[in-house]
């Protein structure tokens, strides 16, 4: 796997991100550059300036465990850069990262029986099964309520990116608009390096950088990161605002699928607004038809 530029690009960023005095340099009044030099990455890498310059150029195959880690410690790296940085040496050398298949086992949008009843299973919180190229798979019914504005009309495979950076409607849903670009970013740039073959993620890529301006711009950050748990607030069309917390969780049976279940605190505003919402959905999926087999 040819990822020179992806590789030369993030550890140029990440180096031009190190403040020299934050490692003991002092700055000076005549750098010309914004970080650390490359003699100065070298140096605290414990590698010679050439084959720090030969990394830097993205030739980073071949590259040993205790270079990587030493080059993610020069350069500071959070737990999610360093596993970035991995996963791009991993793809340099041929290998497919954290065990993940190339071949799915299902189409964008369909989800596994087994996996739709589970999700339909949890009615007090909302639960969604997303995808590495941000699609959502599969919802439980509280997801569909609150992903209302995401789904739309159901002409297409839902995807949280195309409605962050495509939709004008996800200023109003996502209050904290800029903060959840960044997110949405970084997690695909993170995917990217686990999966440099991802043809689906490349021309969401493609398709984003062209129609967006901020999304290009982000893009070009190579920064990354991993979801994991936290809180975020939502603006949503029926009920109004909310405040969430959410947990992410692998699927095993399904590489690089994730399992997300956002909930609000008991007793909280937002609580109250989530089962309005819930009560809500009830009656909309009890005035439907009984036979209607249109989802999951």
């Amino acid at each position: 796997m040819d990822n020179r530029s992806e590789v030369r690009e993030f550890l140029m960023t990440r180096r031009a991100r190190v403040a020299p005095e934050s490692v003991g340099i002092p700055a000076g009044g005549n750098r010309r550059v914004a970080g650390l030099r490359r003699s100065e990455a070298a140096a605290l890498a414990g590698v010679s300036v050439e084959y720090y310059a030969k990394l830097e150029r993205g030739a980073i195959a071949g590259a040993s465990a205790a270079v990587l880690d030493a080059l993610a410690s020069a350069l500071q790296l959070d737990d999610a850069e360093r596993a970035h940085l991995l996963d791009l040496a991993r793809a340099a050398d041929g290998i497919p990262s954290s065990g993940r298949s190339r071949r799915r086992s299902a189409k964008p949008g369909v989800a596994r029986p087994s996996l739709q009843w589970a999700l339909s299973s949890i009615t007090d919180a909302i639960a969604f099964v997303r995808d590495p190229r941000q699609n959502l798979v599969a919802t439980n019914d509280l997801a569909r309520a609150f992903y209302s504005p995401v789904i739309g009309d159901g002409g297409r495979t839902p995807n949280l990116a195309r409605f962050q950076f495509l939709d004008p409607a996800a200023r109003d849903f996502y209050p904290d608009w800029d903060l959840f670009a960044e997110m949405c970013v970084a997690i695909m740039r993170a995917e990217a390096g686990r999966d440099p073959h991802d043809k689906g993620l490349q021309d969401l890529v493609g398709e984003l950088s062209t129609r967006s301006e901020t999304f290009r711009r982000l893009w070009a950050a190579h920064d990354v990161r991993i979801h994991g748990a936290g809180t975020k607030r939502f603006r949503h069309p029926l009920v109004g605002e909310l405040t969430l917390a959410y947990e992410e969780l692998a699927i095993t049976a399904e590489p690089g699928n994730v399992l997300l279940v956002y909930t609000a605190e008991p007793g909280s505003p937002s609580a109250e607004r989530l089962a309005l919402l819930a009560s809500w959905s009830m009656k909309q999926r009890s005035a439907e038809p009984a036979n209607d087999t249109s989802r999951g």
